[in-house]
């Protein structure tokens, strides 16, 4: 999917999510925890990613892959790189792209390292993690279950919509999302991010900035839902391209919704 499928995509979605909101019917996802209460629309049948068209947020769901150990990722597409992710999501980044987009976000760019650094940038996104055990449900900001190597407490730190990019294929000439190999929700900067750090984040092993804060993270292969709410009255700097038209309320607003009602 290359980026004019992915604005198309995204612009058929607040088509479709608009229709979806008169209709009787509401896809139910199998959640391991409430989701938000408004409809939510499935982008697509065989990827566990929905839309609220009303919130502006998009929901994605996964599991628990790692739970010790310095990171340079929060979370990564299923399949890629949960060796150093906490979180694997059963969906692809690109279609999470398109959900953000059609929620209102703009892209941004990815980090750039040449001539010299300039962080990644884009709409804020705050992000929520959801889950159930024996003792209830559960709610945290995903900085919660990340801990600074300087300070030993929870990153303070938000994550911007970079946007990743594309990489053709020479054989085939086959377009691929940079991203959908892994690099979806980062701790260490990469061109190739879809959600970054706005910061200097070192990928050298020996100066990661992050590890998982374990005592947090509940067990391995603990299904949760990732609940992702772009800040729509925040533009982003330097006045980066928007992908795709769209208005809506501030999601800091949402987000204070979201943490007293995604639960009840």
């Amino acid at each position: 999917m290359n980026q004019f499928r992915i604005q198309t995509l995204a612009l058929a979605l607040l088509v479709a999510s608009a229709a979806l909101c008169q209709a009787d019917e509401t896809p139910e996802p199998a959640a391991p925890s409430e989701a938000p209460k408004e409809r939510l629309f499935k982008l697509a049948k065989d990827h566990e990613v929905w839309i609220d068209p009303q919130r502006k947020l998009v929901v994605v769901d996964g599991e628990v892959a790692m739970r010790e150990g310095a990171l340079e990722m929060f979370a990564c597409p299923k399949g890629s790189k949960e060796h150093e992710s906490v979180i694997a999501v059963r969906s692809n980044a690109q279609l999470v792209h398109a959900g953000l987009l059609a929620v209102g976000a703009i892209a941004g760019h990815p980090v750039r390292f040449d001539p010299e650094y300039a962080p990644a940038q884009g709409t804020t996104v705050d992000i929520l993690v959801l889950w159930q055990d024996d003792k209830g449900k559960h709610k945290v900001r995903a900085q919660e279950w990340v801990k600074d190597a300087k300070t030993g407490e929870e990153m303070k730190q938000d994550w911007v919509f970079g946007g990743s990019g594309f990489w053709t294929d020479q054989t085939t000439g086959e377009k691929y999302y940079h991203a959908d190999g892994g690099d979806f929700i980062c701790l260490s900067n990469f061109s190739t991010a879809m959600l970054d750090l706005p910061i200097e984040s070192s990928q050298a092993n020996d100066a990661l900035l992050y590890s998982a804060f374990t005592e947090r993270i509940p067990p391995r292969g603990t299904k949760l839902r990732l609940v992702l709410i772009p800040r729509l009255d925040k533009k982003p700097k330097d006045g980066a391209k928007q992908d795709a038209p769209a208005e809506g309320a501030s999601s800091e607003k949402t987000l204070k919704d979201q943490q007293a009602e995604v639960q009840e």
